[in-house]
């Protein structure tokens, strides 16, 4: 991949990454906001916590989201983004297009899904 390319995809993962840090400390805050023993009654309750195990579990999935833009922008610093960590191989344009955090070209991919 050329340098220009590579700088790109560089530039979006950065936007991604501000755009997953704001909403991961969001997230948390809200949920440390939701308090639940203030709740007149045990439905109120219920939602309350309901809701806050909601954020937890989206704050916990923007996360695991965050690593990963963050190990691509690591790749596009030492200039082997856009290769398979599996195989080594060259990641497809069009799925880093679509995905540009990808660790793995397809065919990986589809064997680590089918491993698991």
């Amino acid at each position: 991949m050329d340098q220009k390319r590579m700088e790109q995809f560089g530039k979006r993962l950065e936007t991604r990454r501000q755009e997953l840090r704001r909403s991961v400390t969001h997230k948390q805050q809200s949920g440390r906001t939701l308090d639940d023993s203030l709740a007149p009654d045990v439905i109120d309750r219920a939602a309350s916590t309901y809701a806050k195990d909601f954020l937890f579990r989206q704050s916990t999935n923007e996360r695991h989201l965050l690593e990963m833009v963050e190990d691509s922008l690591g790749r596009v610093r030492d200039g082997s983004f856009g290769q398979c960590l599996s195989c080594g191989e060259g990641i497809n344009s069009k799925r880093l297009e679509a995905v540009p955090w990808t660790r793995y070209c397809i065919a990986c991919q589809e064997k680590i899904e089918r491993a698991s």
